[in-house]
């Protein structure tokens, strides 16, 4: 309509010999594509209505390969260039665990796989015989809480953990964390707890985290699904998507976006790279992997 209004206008106003611009064009459709509604016995069995795409692990690592090196402040400069400011970004609760400042092994940059952790309803073991604790254990860790997605961690994954907020539990551990790591995994990021924390920082696995938690799952948390759509530090992560992380927390960049988030951040990098150079020479400072 306000189109229409301004070509009957344009037209009135060249006819009297005044040069007219062009009519602005439409904003673009932003909206997202509309979501098929299952009927009502399919909600009724549960229903999850944004979808996990799926990848080979060749594909991953074609991704993974433009973001190679880049920072998360790089990342947030690219996000703003495609239309995402603020979208993405953790909160600043979730932190590394221990940083490497020489070699900044820390940093993370990998394909999301996520598991969502939510409290338990089921009755804790109770006082019992320790042979009977032990199978009680046992039997939760296999069929309750169970670690389901170390089957699909390949390499060039990131763990992603949606768990428990305010459960004195730590999902993650030492002993784990080194299990994920020999599949492939690059690192893991969750909203809650770990625990172990001074072996893990010995074993130089990157974590990102809340705080330290204390018991085991058993008793505290039931595993919910497995590379679903969780949340995690306030921002969505959809399995697939790329994470990015280090001393300055954590970015998640949607799949769809990746490529053009990539290219803008490898810009302001390689930018940044040159100006510091210059000062380091300036100074007298010799040159450090961050300026390579």
């Amino acid at each position: 309509m306000k189109n229409a209004l301004f070509v009957l206008l344009a037209l009135t106003l060249m006819g009297a010999g005044v040069a007219v611009l062009s009519a602005p064009a439409e904003p673009p459709d932003v909206k997202p594509p509309a979501v098929a509604k299952p009927d009502a016995a399919a909600l009724r069995a549960g229903h999850n209505f944004i979808p996990t795409p799926a990848a080979t692990e060749e594909e991953d690592l074609a991704l993974l390969e433009l973001f190679k090196g880049l920072r998360v402040a790089d990342v947030v400069d690219g996000m703003d260039a495609v239309g995402l400011q603020d979208i993405g970004t953790m909160s600043s609760e979730i932190r590394p665990l221990w940083r490497d400042t020489e070699h900044y092994a820390h940093r993370i940059c990998g394909i999301a796989v996520t598991a969502r952790y939510v409290p338990a309803n089921h009755p804790p073991a109770g006082l019992r015989p320790e042979a009977e604790f032990d199978k009680w254990v046992g039997q939760w860790y296999k069929e309750i809480a169970p670690e389901t997605f170390t089957e699909i961690i390949r390499k060039g994954t990131v763990v992603v953990i949606e768990g428990a907020e305010g459960a004195d539990v730590g999902p993650v551990g030492s002993n784990n964390i080194l299990g994920w790591k020999l599949k492939g995994c690059l690192g893991v990021v969750t909203n809650t707890t770990a625990r172990d924390t001074d072996e893990i920082m010995t074993e130089k696995v990157p974590l990102y985290y809340k705080q330290p938690g204390h018991g085991i799952r058993p008793g505290r948390i039931e595993l919910e699904s497995v590379n679903r759509p969780v949340s995690c530090g306030g921002a969505l992560v959809v399995p697939g998507d790329v994470i990015v992380a280090d001393g300055d927390g954590v970015v998640v960049v949607p799949r769809a976006k990746a490529e053009d988030v990539a290219r803008y951040a490898r810009k302001i990098l390689e930018g940044d790279k040159r100006g510091r150079r210059g000062l380091y020479r300036k100074l007298g400072l010799p040159e450090d992997d961050s300026v390579r």
